[in-house]
């Protein structure tokens, strides 16, 4: 008996049928092999080089935005080129508060407010901090203790000039920290006010060589986290003092509700 060779090897058949049929003509079946992946496999590679690239896209978005970021920022102190109705420093660094008293002292505002002041830190310690400028501390500055980050910074400020009737105002903080708050202040203010950023140069944070020092690089690239969620977030919310958003980003309510607005 002569045995076939369709008899041993599945759907290859000699004689039932043309080349590539079964009995009868039928179409053989043809599981795809090592060098035919088959088009799911296909598509799943697809798939993964749209999502590489698209993250890959997304990568150089941020690190062109980063650079941006530290290009704008202010390596240089200079005075404002008017007076406003007022001046506020956001706590932080000893300098901000400084500076801040001499804009008042010159006259660049009628009061000032601190906003974000520790709790411990009392009208004495600032005075002490600050000699030769009790009479200024006395009459024309104001403490807020509420405030517990930026966007408590930006509620506090709105409150501070709704209650003096101010609608300009000079604002001193971080050259870092300044992007990020003048995005929450405009957000909090809305239109019809106008903010004169004065920004502080803190020692040790150099933008020009923030890749040779990796504490700054840190620094500046957090700060950059903040100012991209800020900016997202303001987009879509109508009031930070009503946010869900605001709270969630600052962990907690951005103003503590409990205590005294001001300390005059």
């Amino acid at each position: 008996m002569t045995m076939r060779t369709g008899d041993v090897v599945g759907w290859s058949w000699s004689g039932d049928g043309p080349e590539g049929t079964g009995p009868a003509g039928r179409p053989a079946s043809h599981a795809p092999g090592p060098s035919d992946p088959g088009p799911s496999w296909s598509l799943r590679r697809r798939l993964a080089l749209g999502v590489a690239g698209l993250g890959l896209a997304a990568g150089i978005a941020l690190g062109a935005g980063f650079l941006a970021f530290v290009s704008g920022l202010a390596r240089s102190e200079q005075l404002p080129l008017g007076p406003s109705d007022g001046i506020v420093a956001l706590t932080g660094g000893a300098q901000r508060i400084e500076d801040a008293m001499d804009l008042l002292a010159g006259g660049y505002g009628r009061r000032l407010l601190i906003t974000g002041v520790n709790e411990r830190t009392s009208r004495d310690e600032i005075a002490r901090l600050n000699p030769g400028q009790q009479h200024l501390i006395a009459c024309c500055v104001d403490l807020d203790y509420r405030a517990r980050n930026t966007i408590g910074n930006a509620i506090e400020i709105r409150r501070w000039m709704r209650e003096n009737g101010f609608r300009s105002v000079a604002v001193v903080t971080s050259n870092y920290h300044m992007p990020r708050t003048l995005v929450e202040l405009d957000h909090a203010l809305g239109e019809g006010n106008r903010v004169v950023p004065h920004p502080v140069v803190p020692g040790g944070i150099d933008p020009d060589q923030w890749w040779r020092h990796p504490a700054s690089a840190r620094l500046l690239a957090s700060e950059y986290a903040k100012f991209l969620v800020a900016w997202i977030r303001t987009r879509f919310e109508t009031d930070p003092e009503h946010s869900s958003a605001a709270v969630l980003v600052s962990r907690g309510h951005p103003v503590k509700v409990v205590a005294e607005p001001l300390v005059r």
